[in-house]
């Protein structure tokens, strides 16, 4: 009987660590690798992440407190791609104007890519939309829509861009055909390659870049809902967030509907906890009432007193009724800061709003909305800001 033979044992690898062996050859080839890259691609094409000045996402805010509150990070997060979706008339194009307008007052540029050709320049500018920086453009093909917006990306400038509406992005071969010609997977095919050429340099240009998007239903669905969007499946993978809006009950003054209760569900987060939920008020002609969301806000964590009808803050009646509270919020525009003030910090969000992660004093500069205070202090890493000062 021929005897067997014994298995042989692997060589290691030169420079791979094994248990309890020496490190210096595996750390010194990839410091190699690590300066070929650095020579062929760019300083900072690859770093660790510990090394990162800022390694905090920075948002910019919606102007609904309770959303920023569920959204975990105080609004949308920068640089990222961002789907908001919902029924007709539930406030989509709304939420988008609001967030213009909040990078706008914070000093920011932003662009509004009006695919379905509806944009009221009136209610936006009701909304606090500057609508004379705004840029705005009306493609005439989906193509063409999703080429400017990604130039106006590249370009760096850009805080905020709205594409209203993922489903008005019309290919160019359907526009040229007849009606009721078959054009299969157009859309999600335009959809998937602007997401791949778009998401590398809005991290890059650190700009928000806000799809709005419809909803269709599919056909033949027994269990589970029938709802989806249009435009593939690639805007869903690439999303950072996604808003899933919907009006649940009518504001009445008397007998007349003077606005919408509206409910948003937070379905995807990738910067914080998803499936977080937010009601706010969207009163027709105004927009999002701020008053309202610090009212709701408030109460949920104690530091507005509701008893009966009655709203108070710290001793001071802010008035017998929801409404009436708003109204008085709405003429106290300091006490009405202060009191979103305390929110955030008590939410968790104040703390990391006053905490900026700068390599150098020369930074300053790019500290866009804040207002620099007295108590500021300058240390080695972070610069800490006395928001209440």
């Amino acid at each position: 009987m021929r005897p067997t033979k014994a298995a042989k044992t692997p060589k290691p690898t030169p420079g791979i660590r094994e248990t309890g062996g020496n490190t210096v050859e595996r750390d010194k080839a990839l410091e190699m690798a690590l300066g070929q890259i650095e020579k062929q691609f760019g300083t900072g094409s690859i770093m660790r992440l510990g090394e990162q000045g800022n390694v905090g996402i920075e948002a910019i805010s919606t102007g609904a407190l309770a959303l920023d509150l569920a959204l975990g990070i105080g609004g949308l997060p920068r640089g990222r791609v961002i789907e908001i979706f919902g029924p007709e008339s539930s406030g989509k194009s709304t939420l988008a104007l609001h967030v213009v307008a909040e990078a706008q007052r914070n000093g920011g540029v932003c662009a509004y890519i009006d695919a379905e050709h509806a944009l009221d320049p009136v209610y936006a500018k009701a909304i606090g939309v500057n609508v004379d920086e705004l840029l705005i453009s009306q493609p005439d093909t989906g193509e063409q829509g999703l080429e400017i917006a990604d130039m106006l990306i590249r370009s760096g400038a850009l805080d905020v861009l709205v594409v209203d509406s993922v489903a008005a992005l019309v290919p160019r071969a359907e526009i040229e055909g007849e009606m009721g010609d078959t054009h299969v997977g157009l859309q999600a095919r335009l959809m998937s390659q602007a997401m791949r050429k778009l998401t590398g340099n809005l991290h890059k240009s650190r700009t928000i870049c806000v799809f709005i998007n419809q909803l269709r239903e599919k056909i033949g669905v027994m269990f589970g809902s029938p709802e989806t969007t249009p435009g593939g499946r690639a805007l869903k993978f690439y999303s950072s967030v996604r808003l899933d809006i919907r009006r649940i009950e009518a504001i009445k003054d008397g007998t007349e509907i003077v606005g919408n209760r509206t409910r948003v569900k937070v379905v995807k987060n990738k910067v914080a906890p998803p499936f977080r939920q937010a009601e706010f008020d969207i009163m027709y002609g105004k927009g999002i009432s701020s008053e309202g969301s610090i009212l709701d806000v408030g109460v949920d964590l104690l530091i507005i007193k509701k008893s009966g009808a009655w709203f108070t803050y710290e001793g001071e009646q802010l008035g017998q009724g929801r409404e009436n509270s708003k109204k008085f919020l709405s003429e106290n525009i300091d006490l009405m800061f202060e009191i979103s003030e305390k929110i955030r910090v008590a939410s968790g969000l104040g703390q990391d709003a006053g905490v900026l992660e700068i390599d150098e004093l020369d930074d300053l500069d790019s500290l866009n909305g804040l207002e620099i205070i007295d108590g500021l202090e300058v240390l080695k890493g972070p610069i800490e800001v006395d928001i209440d000062g």
